[in-house]
């Protein structure tokens, strides 16, 4: 009598348990089924969407100029908080500030950014846009690169300028294309201004126009974040706005850049950087930015820094520090996938 109710005992209590395991297996399945579906649906009902930018103005097409994902991607979420842990850092310190980073991989939508309400004075980086002007007026006219133009009256440049380097000489001529070289690779505003006085200021504006940024107005100070000004590179990069031709011309004319003090500063000699560098502010407020794009093996990056501060050197420590973190942890990621 004992066994056999001990059996029955057994018997009961296994269907019971058997119950039981089908109908937690039934629950899990269905939530991981569930869960598996909305994420599907997330993804294609469109959660984080493609912010196509698109050229206007042209009759019967809309070329594309660029396309950015609006979320950021959550693989940079590590690097994004090394960074502003550097930014926190410089600012305890006194040495900094505020400061705004934008970061994009070059051959997919992967991006990140800190202080994305920020702005800032582009300063001596609104020499990339007149880059861009003078070459779309050689398209219009080609050969407007070879005119001839005279340095006959020094302009009037008194800025508290940290960063010094070459410039032109008073009195002679130059072509517009050796005025550009001056301009980019050596930041000279005398030569911006030369190229200025000859260059069309509708042809200017309306490049702020197709990328979508707020109008430029000569006589009135101009902001901009980093993320916005990202624009200018990432269109160079992409030929998305001036021809192959003029587009590769002025990324290696950036490459030649003779700023070592930034971004450059945080890499490896041996890296390429197309990169131009701004500052602004007075004898106490400076502001020190710089934009480029960092050609790593296999996975080339788009990197702007704007920062602010008391000190132009210490800012331009702090944009090499950044540019170092971000040089890391794309180069762990390249080793990775190799």
């Amino acid at each position: 009598m004992n066994i056999l109710k001990n059996k029955k005992f057994s018997l009961t209590h296994i269907l019971i348990f058997s119950l039981f395991a089908a109908i937690i297996t039934y629950f899990i399945t269905n939530f991981f089924d569930s869960k598996q579906s909305t994420q599907q649906l997330a993804s294609t009902s469109g959660t984080c969407r493609v912010d196509v930018k698109r050229l206007n103005g042209l009759k019967y097409i809309k070329p594309i100029m660029f396309e950015d994902d609006e979320c950021e991607a959550d693989n940079l979420a590590d690097l994004k908080l090394k960074i502003s842990q550097i930014i926190d850092r410089y600012k305890a310190n006194n040495d900094a500030v505020t400061a705004s980073f934008y970061l994009r991989k070059c051959d997919n939508s992967e991006w990140t950014s800190l202080n994305d309400n920020e702005k800032f004075r582009p300063a001596s980086l609104l020499k990339i846009p007149v880059l861009m002007t003078i070459l779309k007026m050689n398209e219009d006219n080609p050969g407007f690169l070879n005119k001839k133009l005279k340095f006959e009256k020094s302009f009037d440049v008194s800025k508290n300028v940290a960063f010094r380097s070459k410039g032109i000489e008073l009195g002679k001529s130059y072509t517009v294309k050796e005025l550009l070289t001056y301009m980019i690779k050596f930041s000279d505003n005398n030569a911006t201004l030369l190229l200025e006085n000859n260059m069309r200021i509708d042809v200017f504006q309306k490049i702020f126009e197709d990328f979508g940024l707020p109008a430029f107005n000569p006589k009135d100070k101009y902001f901009i974040s980093a993320k916005e000004y990202s624009f200018f590179m990432s269109a160079i990069y992409n030929a998305a706005y001036l021809t192959i031709k003029d587009s590769e011309f002025a990324a290696e004319l950036l490459t030649e850049s003779d700023f070592k003090d930034g971004i450059v500063k945080g890499l490896p000699s041996n890296i390429p950087v197309a990169h131009k560098f701004g500052e602004a502010g007075n004898m106490i407020d400076k502001e020190l930015h710089e934009s480029g794009i960092v050609y790593l093996d296999h996975g080339p990056y788009l990197l702007t820094i704007m920062t602010k501060g008391r000190d132009n050197q210490k800012l331009s420590n702090l944009i090499a520090d950044i540019s170092q973190a971000v040089y890391l942890e794309m180069r762990n990621n390249e080793a990775s996938t190799m």
